[in-house]
């Protein structure tokens, strides 16, 4: 039986909100225009039997609207596109605009003069003019900030192609290299919203990255970086929207080869041993830590396109499908020394990448469409592994293990649009889709447990052996994968000199997730520099390895280590929204909007364990064309934004996971499977709290394999994630070639959800609200439960600081006289005591804390001393250029430029005593060694930052006129300078409480080096 079987318990009603406000504007009308159409409007002489029309240039599509009293016009939800508009009196033509590009949820302004003008025209028919562009370069009818990249502009630009890399253009988004997904305006890269023709494309389980699709496949791309209106919701950070291309009544098509060949790669550069000068590296200062020259691989993508009508007007196809491949060959292994060399691990791995994107558009007639899109993301990855020697810088012949993956799915969307009457414009989308997880290893044998030595953990004469050859400590489940479904309905009335918009969407996400150790469970091998010393007195391991015995008498230990995580877990979200778009005059427009959001999570039994209502998120913004030509724009807002609680949050703890560990000492190793023989327990406190007593081990979070009770694993009456935003700005033509701009930000996190494990709650790890007081409800000795109030001076844990400020400037050429440029400048502040979802400056080198919503950061009140500074996804300065030059009809270059400072670099030690409980760890806002000289607080981002980035791309295009055109060579160079910078060092400054990490300081997650990119495409 499928484990959704399990997902029965739902809520016994929504909220009530969306019904009252649908009947309370029953008499009027309501909602709002989609996220993914636009809107053309206008001034017009308000003179009897003047109408204007609209018509799409490529599929035909005509709509025609009356004039107001004011002599104003509109046409809202749009499919994107180009138009022609038309201004007719008493049917006849009297002045067109071509060429009228629509771009995604904007607004284009077409208007026709003043009232003589449009009457004499009128009169005198045989004069019609016809005007190509001359359109405002402003959209005074947005009060967002956005970024909108169009398919040209996206194939002109050298970038990677990538959705993230693309976004990376927008002002205040910066890459954050531990999770590989971008950080928009100071909030974590769990915090955004993505989005493929209206439906939510997020991940579901961690919402850290998204779907992605053929680039060639996007039409428009739009980064929303804030100020969005009440139909976005979902996002403290922000908005990628993407429209895929559709089909038109003109036949095209087309194919493509893209290469990025290994021999124009430039070599990575080599890792190495930090140079501390620390005594205890002295054997190490410098060396060679990681060998990268090698980590070489090529890539390819072979797609082709085509389009057309079935039906003239009516029935249109689009498709794009392509294959991606990357082969390649890394070095695994962070080490060079001569007792681990034969362990050191060299893979050779493939991708193979295959993605299709389909879309059909049906106009039933001009006022009834029809829109459906299929979307396929899937990732094979296969490796084979060898050992590799340093000495020889050789791997060998025979194959020590491998992995191989397959990730993703296929996503389907349904959307209907209707254009009821003029002023009535109604929509409805709905979405599904599938995320499948397969991995098999290779040599993995299920009655082997893992087993973990070290090269300081081996007892000499020991020999460690193993007889799992699965080269992972723990397996993901059969059977994990995600899945999404998801429906909306907009409706736009227009009264007067409002447009009155209404909404409602939801989404469920459900994840069947887990994973365990190769063989069920593990056996990891340490050893104590005091064998007279206690393992962890903070968890209750009282005893000393010598007090056991055995190779304990030299401090040699073992535990045996269980980590079982299996879940199958649901979020449901809802949300309603009311927004009056109110064109107070014809220079000033107001934005008045109120999102209501619903969050429901879900433990593995289907029980609710955060439920949250009544999630008001007003939303006020304003626009003042100051000259009444769209030439100035000022424009403000004010708004708060919602995150929900992903569906990971539940997997551990929520859900019953098993993670304990019981300490041994031995005296030997079974020289076949790696098993300890002659094992000795390290004595337990009795009364430790933290004892599961099914494994007889500890848990550092009381996670014993058995699911709580859904009423006592979160704080009760538990208030979202959320943001308050304001923004000030101003955008300008300051001539027929070049806008400008400037806009102030300021973004404050008001509640966050995340977990503590502090000794008045029994250790257990409990989703709360950090910064204020709780309400538990825990567990009593007869089975029943009592609520507990914990204020904040009880919880000892400081106010929930997370703030951002920036100063973005921008200069834009739009595209004439031959070329296209933009140049962008951020000033921006981000601190504060806490990332937010996410803990990305946790990082070793493997990537930042993937458990959103549970960081370790509001644990203990320990992990707090010293938490205030700058934080992870801090830059000061971003300096973004790019832009394109069509030197002739053949020959064109493009460019792209980012530079940004650096992120903050950070020390963490062990805690000044060594009874802080959960975490004895190097982590503690602490630098030095406990006791010794120079040793102290270190306040989050006090050790300077990291070096500035750069990465310069350009390129040349060539489109031979002896071809018609059709055919396009092109030559990218990203990273031209080849500047691989370290975007983050090991801040652990301890191996233990008496010993420097040789580690800390080591570069990590350089940018990547410079490559080239080889693009032959055919288009008929």
């Amino acid at each position: 039986m499928s484990y959704f079987a399990a997902f029965t318990k739902r809520p016994g009603g929504r909220s009530s909100l969306a019904l009252a406000v649908a009947l309370a504007l029953a008499s009027t009308g309501a909602l709002a225009q989609s996220n993914i159409t636009g809107s053309i409007f206008g001034q017009v002489a308000a003179q009897a039997g003047n109408t204007v029309e609209i018509k799409n240039v490529d599929t035909g599509l005509t709509r025609s609207t009356t004039i107001d009293d004011a002599g104003r016009y509109r046409f809202s939800s749009l499919p994107t596109g180009r138009y022609q508009v038309t201004l007719k009196n008493n049917g006849s033509n009297v002045s067109t605009r071509d060429n009228v590009e629509l771009s995604i949820a904007g607004g284009t302004e077409v208007s026709f003069g003043g009232a003589s003008a449009v009457a004499d025209n009128a009169k005198n028919l045989d004069g019609v003019s016809v005007v190509a562009s001359a359109l405002p370069a402003i959209d005074v009818s947005s009060v967002d900030t956005r970024t909108v990249l169009t398919s040209e502009q996206l194939a002109k630009l050298p970038i990677s192609r990538d959705i993230g890399a693309a976004a990376l253009l927008a002002p205040s988004v910066v890459a954050n290299s531990s999770y590989g997904v971008p950080s928009f305006g100071g909030a974590a890269s769990s915090e955004n919203a993505y989005f493929i023709n209206g439906y939510a494309v997020t991940n579901p389980l961690t919402s850290i990255g998204f779907t992605q699709l053929p680039f060639d496949a996007i039409d428009q791309q739009q980064v929303l970086t804030g100020g969005y209106g009440a139909e976005f919701g979902r996002s403290t950070g922000g908005v990628i929207n993407i429209v895929t291309k559709r089909g038109s009544n003109q036949t095209k098509g087309g194919i493509y080869s893209i290469w990025e060949p290994e021999a124009l790669r430039a070599s990575p550069r080599n890792n190495y041993f930090p140079k501390t000068g620390a005594a205890t590296n002295a054997g190490t200062d410098g060396t060679l830590y990681q060998y990268r020259n090698r980590n070489q691989y090529w890539k390819s993508t072979i797609g082709a396109y085509l389009s057309g009508a079935l039906i003239k007007d009516r029935l249109f196809y689009y498709i794009d499908a392509e294959v991606n491949r990357q082969e390649g060959a890394s070095t695994l292994s962070f080490s060079n020394s001569a007792a681990s060399a034969s362990k050191i691990g060299y893979s050779d791995y493939s991708y193979k990448i295959p993605r299709w994107t389909a879309k059909v558009d049906w106009n039933i007639t001009d006022n009834h469409i029809l829109e459906f899109t299929g979307v396929s993301d899937k990732t094979e990855y296969t490796s084979a592994r060898y050992a590799y020697d340093y000495k020889s810088m050789s791997h060998g012949t025979n194959q020590t293990g491998g992995v191989y993956t397959k990730d993703g799915g296929d996503l389907y969307i349904a959307k209907y649009t209707g254009y009821i009457t003029d002023d009535l414009t109604v929509s409805a989308l709905y979405g599904t889709q599938k995320i499948d997880h397969v991995q098999t290893n290779y040599g993995y044998n299920p009655n082997c447990p893992y087993i973990s030595v070290g090269s300081n953990a081996q007892a000499p004469g020991v020999v460690y052996n193993s007889c799992q050859t699965a080269v992972t400590s723990t397996l993901p489940l059969d059977g994990a994968n995600d899945k999404t479904k998801g429906w909306r309905l907009d409706i736009e009335y227009r009264i007067g000199n409002h447009d009155i918009r209404f909404g409602y969407d939801a989404q469920n996400a459900k994840s069947f997730t887990g994973k365990e150790y190769a063989g069920g469970y593990a056996w990891v091998y340490g050893k104590q520099t005091d064998p007279n010393a206690a393992i962890d007195k903070g968890l209750g391991v009282i005893g000393s390895p010598a007090a056991a015995g055995g190779l304990g008498t030299k401090g040699y230990y073992v535990y045996k280590a269980y980590n079982t995580q299996r879940a199958g877990v649901e979020t449901d979200q809802a949300a309603q929204f009311i927004e009056d778009r109110w064109q107070v005059s014809d220079r000033w427009l107001l934005s008045l909007g109120l999102r209501n959001e619903q969050f429901t999570n879900y433990n593995k039994n289907g029980d609710a364990y955060i439920k949250q209502r009544h999630q008001l998120a007003p939303r006020l913004g304003a626009s003042w064309d100051v000259f009444g030509d769209s030439s100035l724009k000022v424009f403000a807002n004010a708004g708060r934004y919602h995150l929900a609680v992903p569906n990971n949050a539940a997997v551990r703890s929520v859900s019953g996971s098993l993670i304990s560990n019981q300490y041994f000492t031995y005296t030997g190793v079974d020289p076949n499977s790696g098993v300890p023989v002659g094992l000795k327990p390290i004595a337990v406190d009795p009364t430790s709290s933290f004892i599961c007593a099914n494994t007889g081990g500890v848990s550092s979070n009381k996670e014993c394999g058995q699911a709580p009770d859904p009423r006592t694993v979160a704080a009760k009456g538990l208030r979202s994630h959320f943001q308050d935003e304001y923004i000030l700005g101003m955008e300008q033509q300051i001539s027929p070639s070049f806008n400008w701009g400037a806009k102030l930000t300021y973004r404050k996190l008001m509640s966050a959800i995340d977990d503590t494990c502090i000794q008045a709650l029994g250790n257990k790890c409990l989703t709360f609200n950090p910064g204020k007081g709780n309400t538990f409800m825990v567990p009593q000795a007869d089975g029943s439960l009592k609520q507990v109030y914990l204020s904040q001076k009880d919880l000892n844990l400081p106010d929930l600081k997370r703030k951002y400020y920036a100063v973005d400037l921008f200069v834009e050429h739009p595209f004439a006289d031959k070329w296209y440029g933009k140049v962008e400048y951020t000033f921006s502040r981000n601190y504060g005591n806490t990332e937010g979802q996410l803990a990305s400056d946790l990082d070793t080198g493997t990537g930042g804390q993937t458990d959103v919503s549970r960081t370790q950061d509001w644990d203990l009140p320990q992990l707090m001393v010293g938490s205030n500074g700058v934080l992870p996804n801090h830059r000061a300065h971003q300096i973004k250029a790019f832009g394109y030059y069509q030197l002739t009809p053949e020959w064109r270059t493009g460019a792209t430029l980012i530079a940004a400072s650096g992120r903050p670099k950070n020390c963490t030690s062990f805690y000044p005593t060594a009874d802080a409980g959960l975490y004895n760890s190097s982590t503690y806002w602490f630098c030095g060694l406990p006791g010794q000289a120079g040793y102290g607080i270190s306040p989050r981002g006090s050790h300077g930052t990291t070096p500035w980035t750069y990465q310069l791309n350009l390129n040349v295009a060539y489109t031979p006129g002896w071809m018609d055109n059709k055919l396009t060579l092109q030559l990218d160079a990203i990273n031209v300078l080849n500047r691989q910078t370290a975007t983050m060092y090991n801040y652990r400054y301890a191996l233990n409480r008496t010993t420097v990490n040789p580690l800390y300081g080591r570069e990590l997650n350089y940018t990547d080096p410079r490559y080239f990119r080889i693009t032959a495409r055919y288009d008929f």
